[in-house]
Order: C-alpha cells, then structure tokens, then sequence
C-alpha cells in the first residue's frame, strides 16, 4: 500500500517538503504585521509558497530539465530555509537516536536529505501535471506548539491528493518535520525502512551509506 500510494504521489511529496518556505513564527508574524496592514496566516503562507514554487517550476520547465544541477540547487535552496532536518532525523532514528550525538544525527539528517532531493527531485519535471494546491484547515496541536496544516494538490487528472504538513517552532520560525501524503507519514515510512541497519551499524555508518548511495532512502 504505502509502494503505490508514494509512487502516485512523488511530485506532491517533493513539492510538499518545499511548500512551507517563510512560514513565521508568532514574533515575527508580529514584526511583519506591524510592516504590513494584514499579516498572513501559516495557511495562507503555504499556500502563497506552494503556488509560488509550481509557478517557478514550470516557468523554468525546459531550464531545469537541462540542468539537473539547477533544479537541486533550487530545491536544495527552499529546502534548507523550511524543513527542520535534526529534529525530523531524531524522529526518523526512534530509539536509535537515543543518546546520540547532536553530530551524529546531523550526518544522519544532511545524508537523508541529500539522498531524497536526489532520487526525488526530478520527480518535480517528470510528472507535468500542472498542479494547484488548496489549502483546507489549520489545525494547531500540543497546546499549539505544532500546527497542522491540510491540503489538496489538484491534479489535471484523477482525484485530489491529499497532502499534510506537521509544522513546530524552531529558530523562531515555522519548519516542517513531518509530511503525511494521503495519510501515509513521511517520518514514519523511513523510520520503518532504517530500523534494521540501524540495528546492524552506527548512525554514522548508516549515513555515510546514505551518502555514498549504496543505501537509499525509498518511499516507492
């Protein structure tokens, strides 16, 4: 289930690990609100952000589709400013990452990030489906420290997928650390796919094979 559901679903699933950039925290929505006559709510920033990346993706179609270095870097670019790599790779890691070093887990987190952007990137050219995304709730968690925010990617054809975004504070701002694509989690998929080499070898270890491409992070 979880094979077909990604494969359906890779370009919303690269799109959504880009699709929150700029999202703000409270502080800072404050300060922009005081620039601005109406501040925009995380919902309305998704959405500005969402729509915003489709545009340039099809705008720069033919550029990208000749040099893959530009879209990585491009994607590299949103991804770094929205998703909050440690914390998703100490969720990844489970009881793993249990006593790990904060250095460890970044090896884990850059590796794990690099292998995605580079297996999945090019997903975000080869499915040309013109999307559109509808943003449909708002959904704070935890007393608000976690913000939900639901969605729909609108296709030319078949039904809407499904995309979530869990959202927490960090650094003052609004970062993903998990994406949920018709239901299935992000955090939890890898998490399930890790848990024997990481039984077998250190995060280290696990990393470095991540990197080196020997083992890939699979969400088809």
């Amino acid at each position: 289930m979880i094979r077909k559901t990604f494969r359906l679903a890779a370009l919303p699933l690269s799109i959504a690990l880009l699709a929150a950039t700029g999202l703000q925290a409270p502080a800072a929505q404050a300060q922009t609100a005081a620039a601005s006559p109406v501040a925009a709510s995380p919902s309305q920033l998704v959405l500005d952000n969402s729509t915003r990346i489709l545009n340039t993706l099809e705008a720069r179609r033919a550029e990208f589709s000749g040099d893959r270095g530009k879209l990585r870097a491009f994607m590299s670019t949103e991804f770094d400013a929205i998703f909050d790599r440690d914390y998703a790779a100490r969720l990844v890691l489970g009881t793993h990452g249990r006593g790990a070093s904060d250095a460890d887990v970044k090896l884990f987190a850059d590796a794990l990030a690099e292998n995605l952007m580079q297996r999945y990137g090019a997903s975000l050219l080869d499915l040309n489906e013109r999307l559109q995304v509808r943003v449909k709730s708002e959904t704070p968690l935890r007393g608000g420290a976690i913000v939900k925010v639901s969605s729909e990617y609108l296709r030319q054809s078949g039904e809407p997928v499904p995309v979530d975004y869990l959202m927490r504070q960090s650094g003052g701002k609004w970062k993903v650390f998990d994406v949920m694509v018709e239901g299935v989690s992000f955090v939890q998929t890898f998490r399930n796919q890790f848990d024997t080499p990481l039984r077998q070898k250190s995060i280290a270890q696990v990393a470095a094979e991540l990197k080196a491409g020997s083992l890939r992070a699979s969400a088809d």
